[in-house]
């Protein structure tokens, strides 16, 4: 690949996470503090994201595979975005807030796909080029949370009263419109060439492997991939608002040490998946979200501020352990001619599905330990740290380890 090529998917990359980075953290805290939604309603905005994940498939089967450039349907794509990100900036209830997220995510979801089909076109060894591509999205969600932290002060008790956490959508907003006008610069992606068979609506949702789910080993890790999805949720959905709501100065800020995390223990995965295998690989993982949430249980922002630390610090195994592990494990278990499909039923099945269901049950959660003072935050941890627990002995006792 060229260096200039690298460069430009480099700065795509870049761009789509720091716009993902610059809104999505510190959603929680905005609904709840300046829009005054209760826990029921942030989280059915927040499963908007999973709404969008289960229309994506159908965005890029339909459309984006078979009649468009990828690179120009990203342009298009984004700059729908941005306006609707300062629709999301302009509302003043999360009645009115909430179909302009909807309709964000749906147009921002298949963006996740489309930036690595304009990556992958690009590249002779995708194996040995893409993770290289790929360290910048997650970049780009850290210095977003490092401006709103530490140079813009958005979320600090004082401006986030104020109302200044909705400038993040002004952020993002302008973020997007940047890479919908840089796509068009991007190398030419066009559709594959058409065989002439009809595509079905199982195929482009991966329905296609649900015949995978024949094998023991798979359906058990299946049902564990949509479970581990509810405790994920409440990170995704309380964690920035709880770190504001205990006294943590820069919260978001702080937050990115996850996304650094990510990176560490993704370079670490290789040589623990092969020394020890995916089941304890996985149960790694899954227990990593139990521990986690027990430290934000019973942390604070004062003296043992650092277990809080620790739980952000964690998400590097709590993601890759298992979600990257899980992508590996369904590649080898699904053969040549099922690949893309299976991958698309996991994420169907985990961002979809699973998450759909975890922010409903986050947001009925964090409703019942709403307290006169706040929250029982304590009680809000402890539950998804007994589902993921849970699902952790749920896994070691019924998925029978695997030497191949």
């Amino acid at each position: 690949m060229k260096s200039t090529t690298r460069i430009q998917l480099s700065i795509m990359m870049f761009l789509e996470f720091f716009i993902w980075g610059g809104w999505f953290v510190t959603l929680g805290t905005f609904l709840g503090t300046n829009l005054q939604a209760d826990g029921a309603k942030i989280g059915d905005v927040f499963s908007t994201q999973s709404w969008g994940a289960i229309i994506a498939p159908f965005i890029i089967g339909l459309i984006a595979d078979r009649y468009f450039n990828a690179e120009k349907i990203l342009g298009v794509l984004h700059i729908l975005g941005a306006g609707l990100m300062y629709m999301m900036y302009s509302s003043d209830n999360v009645t009115v807030f909430y179909p302009y997220a909807l309709g964000y995510m749906i147009l921002y979801m298949p963006t996740l796909a489309l930036v690595n089909s304009v990556s992958f076109n690009q590249m002779k060894d995708p194996e040995k080029e893409f993770s290289i591509i790929r360290v910048f999205g997650t970049l780009g969600w850290i210095v977003a949370g490092l401006l709103i932290s530490y140079l813009f002060h958005w979320d600090s008790q004082e401006n986030t009263a104020k109302g200044l956490l909705k400038n993040t959508f002004l952020l993002s907003g302008a973020a997007a419109l940047v890479l919908g006008l840089y796509s068009f610069t991007l190398p030419k992606t066009p559709p594959a060439k058409s065989t002439g068979e009809k595509v079905s609506i199982g195929q482009i949702l991966g329905l296609d492997a649900l015949k995978l789910l024949k094998d023991k080993n798979f359906l058990i890790f299946f049902i564990a991939s949509i479970l581990i999805c509810i405790p994920l949720a409440f990170y995704y959905q309380n964690a920035n608002s709880f770190l504001s709501n205990v006294g943590m100065s820069n919260p978001t800020g702080k937050m990115t040490i996850g996304q650094a995390s990510e990176v560490l223990f993704l370079l670490a995965l290789p040589v623990f998946f092969s020394k020890f295998g995916f089941k304890k690989t996985i149960l790694v993982g899954m227990l990593a979200w139990a521990l986690r949430y027990v430290l934000f249980a019973f942390g604070n922002a004062g003296d043992l501020s650092f277990m809080l630390i620790l739980g952000i610090a964690l998400h590097g195994i709590c993601y890759d352990f298992f979600f990257v592990s899980g992508q590996i494990y369904t590649n080898s278990k699904a053969g040549e001619k099922y690949k893309s499909a299976a991958q698309g039923l996991i994420t169907l099945a985990t961002y979809g599905v699973g998450m759909l269901i975890g922010f409903k049950v986050a947001g009925l959660i964090t409703d019942s330990y709403k307290t006169a003072d706040g929250f029982d935050y304590k009680m809000i941890w402890l539950i998804p740290a007994a589902i993921a627990a849970a699902v952790f002995v749920l896994f070691a006792v019924s998925f029978r380890d695997e030497k191949k």
